[in-house]
């Protein structure tokens, strides 16, 4: 990736820049990486900081969302953290949205892309034929619009993933726990502004997900990339990074 890891206690993470905090919050699949383009673009005038969720290190029994929200609350309480702008895709997007409504006084805006929160069609509850090397590759393509965005690199981190049962335990346990928290009564009260950034061919979170965003959060806007699929900042890093560095300067300039 090009950027220091650094370790402090408990927490992994990347920072860089200096100013507005930007805190980056990757998905159930996704990794520091995820966000490579989004860190070049903004650290120029924000601090980007991307904590490693602990997704595969959390007591299995309390693997959910409501456990990554306050692991998130614990990072930000470490890094003495205040008027932040959250950027979650996928899973990262539904801990942003749980930790909003749990600790509203530390956000000063919310980013959602591809997130879960209302519905999801992921991978699928089970993994049937997780030892099938080219299952999963057609599994991770599905992710995205253009098949060849699933690098190599990229399916043999999730076959191994998969094929490691603690690591397996606990996806299942987070998608679950994802499907079960639905968070569409509490969108009413995030009056915060919002931007939705969508790619126009999400198989995992459709369109029609993220125009319900649109409708029940009261100050969001919503804008769509097309030929993308679930992760645009990997996808489509220069549309993500220009529809995001616009809403910034329009909301937080």
């Amino acid at each position: 990736m090009g950027y220091e890891i650094k370790q402090e206690g408990e927490f992994q993470y990347i920072e860089e820049g200096s100013g507005q905090p930007l805190v980056l919050l990757h998905g159930l699949f996704g990794a520091l990486s995820n966000w490579t383009d989004v860190v070049g673009h903004f650290s120029a005038n924000y601090r980007v900081i991307i904590p490693l969720m602990p997704i595969y290190t959390l007591p299995v029994l309390n693997t959910n969302v409501k456990a990554l929200a306050e692991f998130v609350h614990d990072f930000v309480t470490f890094k003495q953290l205040n008027d932040i702008i959250f950027i979650g895709n996928s899973l990262g997007g539904h801990v942003t949205l749980v930790y909003v409504k749990r600790h509203p006084e530390n956000v000063k805006g919310i980013v959602l892309t591809g997130s879960s929160g209302l519905y999801e069609n992921a991978m699928g509850g089970t993994f049937p034929k997780r030892e099938d090397y080219n299952y999963i590759k057609t599994k991770v393509e599905y992710t995205f619009y253009d098949p060849r965005t699933a690098t190599k690199e990229l399916v043999d981190e999730v076959y191994g993933i998969v094929n490691d049962k603690g690591k397996l335990i606990r996806i299942l346990s987070l998608a679950k726990s994802a499907i079960r928290h639905n968070m569409s009564d509490d969108l009413a009260e995030m009056k915060w502004p919002s931007c939705l950034i969508w790619g126009k061919q999400d198989t995992v979170t459709p369109p029609d997900v993220a125009e319900e965003f649109n409708r029940l959060l009261p100050n969001s806007e919503l804008f769509w990339i097309d030929q993308c699929g679930h992760a645009p900042m990997m996808e489509q890093p220069e549309q993500f990074n220009h529809h995001l560095s616009g809403w910034l300067k329009k909301h937080f300039a």
